[in-house]
């Protein structure tokens, strides 16, 4: 596949690269890094009204702005590049998708317009396994006369202590696996929902563990079909893994820049270390990383701009979606690590930014699977379809 931007995705692009610079700055991700919520307010609601990022992909009959998942992708790394802490990927790359995907017309009409405005969401869904596939759901859902009693607990959700709304994934009793898995939409003030604030390596994305005790929710939070929601929710996975790809894509060019600014900086035995063969084999090992990732990125964010308009695509985004996590998860790693160890003992220090990048690199690693995890599904997918 031969991938260009067109000009109005260019111009996306440029516009959130421009934006992010002057607003993500490093001082501003360091201030935020030590609040409670761990974005600012003020610039998400900036953010939704001016530029309307949660309204880039949903559809424009819902309060969208219409535009495909390439256009999300591109804006997804630049905000990778300049580490944007934000609601956004749980917000709309999660929830809005699992609205978008499971909702009725109703549902559709009621949430999304709300979600395209700036208001936030997260999807909970693993429990206390730490698996990121349909064994990893352990809440449950009892089906009562006036609607579902919900109990279990979540763990690793993101933004989960501050999101507005709670797409929570829960399977009948006495069910496993892919079977009898629901999904429901609740407020995150509904009776019987604890959040906590998990600690967490990289300070620049909260998770929360959530805690449902009896929760009772009505017959209209239920998206979907009782009892066959993974199909959907697996969907909703892949479309959210894309786009982690992308932010990891754009933190591994970053990387890459800082990196080879700072070998032009420092001088050792009178000359800048740029100049040293050795470090130049290095930064080539991380723009060889960086590109092989951008192609699996956006191969993979044109496959989801299909499969959202075509749900018998849904099977090859499930592959492209583990080859560009899986690049993209080693590439960011190995970038930001080779990164720590051109800068020196000084890399590893608060004074430098790369060590944020480097906590970030680790934290998305792990974020919906592992290389390892999607290598291993990619292999599924190719011996089931031979």
């Amino acid at each position: 596949m031969e991938f260009s931007f067109t000009q109005e995705q260019e111009m996306v692009r440029e516009t959130a690269a421009t934006f992010l610079a002057e607003k993500a700055t490093s001082k501003a991700v360091r201030r935020v890094m030590a609040t409670e919520s761990g974005y600012d307010p003020a610039l998400w609601q900036q953010v939704s009204e001016e530029l309307c990022w949660p309204a880039m992909h949903l559809p424009e009959q819902f309060g969208g702005l219409g535009l495909g998942y390439v256009e999300l992708m591109a804006t997804m790394e630049q905000m990778g590049r300049f580490l944007f802490c934000s609601p956004f990927l749980a917000s709309i790359c999660m929830a809005a998708n699992a609205v978008l995907l499971a909702g009725n017309d109703s549902q559709k009409q009621t949430y999304l317009p709300q979600l395209a405005a700036g208001t936030t969401a997260t999807l909970a869904f693993t429990g206390n396994s730490g698996r990121w596939d349909a064994q990893g759901i352990d809440a449950t859902c009892t089906q009562a006369a006036d609607g579902y009693h919900l109990c279990g607990s979540y763990r690793f959700v993101i933004d989960g202590h501050t999101a507005g709304f709670l797409l929570l994934a829960a399977r009948a009793p006495g069910t496993a696996g892919e079977a009898g898995v629901s999904l429901f939409i609740v407020r995150a003030d509904t009776p019987g929902i604890t959040r906590q604030l998990l600690p967490t390596l990289d300070q620049t994305r909260r998770q929360a563990q959530l805690t449902l005790d009896n929760v009772w929710v009505s017959a209209d939070a239920l998206l979907g079909v009782p009892g066959q929601g993974w199909p959907v929710l697996s969907h909703v996975i892949d479309l959210a893994t894309v786009a982690l790809a992308a932010e990891q894509l754009g933190g591994m060019q970053q990387v890459l820049d800082m990196t080879v600014a700072y070998l032009q900086e420092r001088e050792q035995f009178g000359r800048k270390i740029a100049s040293f063969q050795a470090l130049k084999h290095k930064a080539a090992d991380m723009m060889v990383k960086a590109e092989a990732a951008r192609s699996a990125v956006y191969y993979a964010a044109c496959v989801a701009d299909d499969a959202l308009l075509n749900s018998k695509q849904f099977d090859a985004l499930r592959e492209a979606a583990s080859m560009a996590k899986a690049y993209c998860s080693e590439g960011y790693f190995f970038n930001a690590g080779t990164g720590i160890q051109l800068h020196g003992g000084v890399g590893i220090t608060a004074d430098y930014d790369i060590q944020l990048y480097f906590k970030r690199a680790k934290s998305s690693e792990t974020l919906f699977g592992n290389a390892s995890y999607h290598r291993e599904r990619l292999a599924e997918l190719l011996l089931d379809a031979g």
